[in-house]
């Protein structure tokens, strides 16, 4: 389970950002504008990536088995500098249940990003854990490790739905629902 809980996490949870990737407080407010330029391919994987949920599954090297599923909710991704992104994602743990800015290396190959963690530390759930993965239209697929053991993992990224676009069923029974259509089949 710790393995389960320490993937769902990869991704999601880093507390102790760099300091050159975290914007200093004490300067006053100023008019927002672009951190860094960004080209056209940078700026698609902005796009992709902010306000989506990655749903999918992975595997673990030499277990047998059905894969796991997984998901990884991203609120906003930005690049910080050339080759640097800060990730804002979306933890559940437990009780926690907060967004959290980690920071990844991006690099694109031709205009297929690619995203990767090398050695990343986790409070409370160790070090070393990695990854590497390649985004491709509304897919993804890559690698994962944490110290020894990896595995691959694998889905497609949706937009994340949010509160006010889940709009309750006001008919507890169900009759204001769109009827089946003719080829679906009866109850």
């Amino acid at each position: 389970m710790r393995l389960v809980s320490s993937l769902a996490l990869l991704l999601t949870a880093i507390l102790t950002a760099s300091p050159e990737l975290i914007a200093d407080d004490k300067e006053p407010a100023k008019p927002k504008k672009p951190a860094v330029e960004m080209n056209d391919a940078e700026k698609a994987f902005a796009e992709l990536m902010t306000g989506a949920d990655l749903v999918g599954s992975f595997s673990v090297d030499g277990r047998k088995g059905t894969p796991k599923e997984d998901r990884y909710t991203i609120s906003k991704a930005e690049k910080v500098k050339d080759g640097k992104w800060m990730i804002h994602s979306r933890v559940k743990y437990g009780d926690v249940d907060v967004v959290v800015p980690v920071p990844v290396k991006v690099d694109f190959a031709g205009e297929t990003p690619v995203l990767s963690v090398r050695d990343l530390s986790i409070p409370l759930l160790g070090k070393e854990f990695g990854a590497c993965i390649l985004f491709d239209g509304e897919r993804y697929a890559g690698t994962w490790s944490h110290g020894k053991v990896g595995g691959h993992m694998w889905g497609r990224i949706e937009r994340t739905r949010t509160e006010s676009s889940v709009l309750p069923n006001p008919d507890p029974a169900g009759r204001d629902k769109p009827e089946k259509p003719a080829s679906a089949p009866k109850e």
